[in-house]
């Protein structure tokens, strides 16, 4: 495997052409200005960290041009220098790099020379230490080994000049043996995951498959992905992110199911004089690039086209942005990051003590669950299993089990519109539900004459009726029999009772579930005050209401 895609040989810029790949592996020599402006625009070079080093180049080719008798015009050099950053507006390292270059030449093509082979070693070096820090963020956000990673586009050596970006925290996760497979997008239009990835990941000696972009939503809703890596052209001040089109996709369909979505990126890649990725100039390509490919036409003549280069993903969708100096940007307000917020609040109140208790929240045809035997007090959002509604099956579990009670949660879910459940395990609820159960059958608890119901989302604010569900060893027909209930009881308030095992509320978000939850646990800290149903106007009477 070479060590550089760039390197300086007599006043030329020698590169590989990756138009040719994979099957045409040729040198690209040049040696003038248009020379390197023509490479980057028909993507002979592409890639933000790999155009922006090439585009120092140019600036040394340039400088070396317009000297004479060692004397350089200043004024000819920085014309040749604008007009190359101009040749790509979307990523920021093109103009970063042609504007460190600029710097020097006032001290003439030697300085200009020198500075750009500066930054050419460097970039090897950032690009290995933003690709370790990924992966170390990888494994901890991943437990499961090995990890089937899904990328986008190319960001190996060739879209660098060393090592890469996101493909260089796969060669890092590969070296300490934590890769199962690279599931490599074929990135459409001009299919660099096809034609590169594949390509450098075969060199690398790393296990991959290739699949067509719109398979990535699917393989993350199967369980085939554990984790995204992409790169970057462009990271505005608030974490909105550059990237080639197809990204933004990925990134809605791996908040959808939980998946961490990481950019890995050089500090170059960042402009924070950008306030938002709304100020981001996306670059339009040629309809050639989408009626056809290889000179083959694949639709009418005269098709009207939208083809894109890039789309701007939001900052609120990416889990993490890695540099060289770390993670720079974090943003993980996802399901199971409000999941674990509220897990810890109510562990602190003593109504999840210890591993009980569980909460999920509905993402569509799946559900983000609590796992398995993890203390309340202490989970994170990477403590969460994503399970499909349908028949409670994990389909992402980083190395978690779901929670025993899933199929109470998904129960619910398949019988109404609720997008939130909570299971906990407050003392009068509970207390109230184990001294009103009816062995084997699933009875109801009636309260009346209090005005927190109607804080429970029933019909009648003057009375409820609340089933209280048998506590069956076999967890899943406790699910069954909530199933059967809500089916036959379409207008039951969303708040139930299970005998000796807390009581379970839904809403249309967390909060909703969490509020009725609480309403309810006071509703029966009064009733067992009064010390009897009666005291006070207030009724909690028992009520058998059928046989499971």
């Amino acid at each position: 495997m070479h060590d550089s895609s760039l390197t300086w040989d007599d006043g030329a810029l020698v590169t590989i052409d990756q138009r040719g790949l994979p099957h045409d592996v040729r040198e690209l020599r040049l040696s003038t200005v248009d020379q390197v402006i023509d490479a980057i625009k028909t993507l002979a070079i592409r890639g933000a960290p790999a155009i922006g080093i090439a585009g120092a180049f140019g600036v040394v080719i340039a400088a070396a041009a317009h000297t004479t008798e060692g004397v350089l015009d200043e004024q000819a050099v920085l014309s040749d220098a604008d007009r190359i950053t101009r040749t790509r507006p979307t990523a920021v390292n093109l103009a970063w790099a042609v504007e460190r270059v600029r710097a020097k030449v006032a001290q003439g093509a030697d300085a200009v020379l020198a500075e750009t082979l500066a930054m050419l070693a460097e970039d090897g070096r950032v690009n290995r230490a933003a690709a370790t820090n990924a992966a170390d963020l990888v494994l901890e956000l991943c437990p499961r080994r090995p990890l089937r990673v899904l990328t986008h586009c190319n960001t190996g050596r060739l879209a660098t000049s060393a090592f890469g970006t996101a493909i260089g925290a796969l060669r890092v996760l590969s070296e300490r043996g934590a890769i199962e497979y690279v599931l490599v997008d074929e990135t459409r239009p001009l299919l660099q995951g096809a034609r590169l990835t594949t390509w450098e990941l075969a060199e690398a000696g790393i296990p991959h498959r290739l699949t067509i972009d719109s398979a990535a939503a699917w393989a993350m809703a199967t369980g085939q992905v554990d984790c995204v890596l992409v790169g970057a052209d462009r990271v505005t001040a608030n974490g909105d992110v550059a990237n080639k089109i197809g990204t933004y996709s990925l990134a809605l369909a791996a908040r959808h199911h939980n998946i961490p979505f990481l950019v890995v990126a050089p500090e170059s890649t960042r402009d924070p004089s950008m306030a938002t990725g709304r100020e981001i100039v996306v670059e339009e390509r040629a309809a050639t690039e989408v009626t056809g490919f290889a000179g083959v036409a694949t639709a009418p003549v005269d098709t009207e086209v939208f083809n894109p280069a890039f789309d701007v993903t939001p900052g609120d969708l990416v889990t993490a942005v890695i540099t060289e100096r770390g993670v720079v940007h974090r943003s993980d307000p996802s399901p199971g990051t409000a999941i674990a917020d509220l897990a810890r609040e109510l562990y602190q109140r003593g109504w999840m003590p210890g591993t009980a208790g569980n909460i999920s929240v509905r993402t569509g045809e799946t559900a983000v669950v609590t796992g398995s035997g993890l203390s309340k007090g202490e989970l994170t959002e990477h403590d969460m299993v994503t399970v499909r509604v349908e028949d409670s099956a994990p389909v992402s579990d980083r190395g978690r089990r779901p929670s025993a009670e899933t199929t109470i949660h998904t129960a619910v879910y398949r019988t109404g519109p609720a997008q939130a459940v909570v299971h906990i395990h407050p003392p009068y609820a509970t207390a109230l539900a184990t001294r009103s159960a009816v062995p084997g059958t699933v009875g109801a608890v009636r309260i009346t004459d209090y005005e927190l119901i109607k804080g429970l989302g029933g019909d009648d604010p003057a009375a409820i009726d609340i089933p209280v569900f048998p506590n069956w060893p076999d967890v899943p027909r406790i699910g069954a029999d909530i199933e059967r209930y809500l089916l036959d009881h379409p207008d039951a308030a969303p708040i139930l009772f299970i005998a000796g095992h807390g009581i379970t509320a839904w809403g249309d978000n967390l909060s909703q579930a969490r509020d009725r939850a609480e309403c309810l646990e006071a509703l029966c800290e009064l009733v067992s005050r009064t010390g009897s149903p009666a005291a006070f106007g207030a009724r909690a009477d028992v009520l058998e209401i059928g046989l499971t």
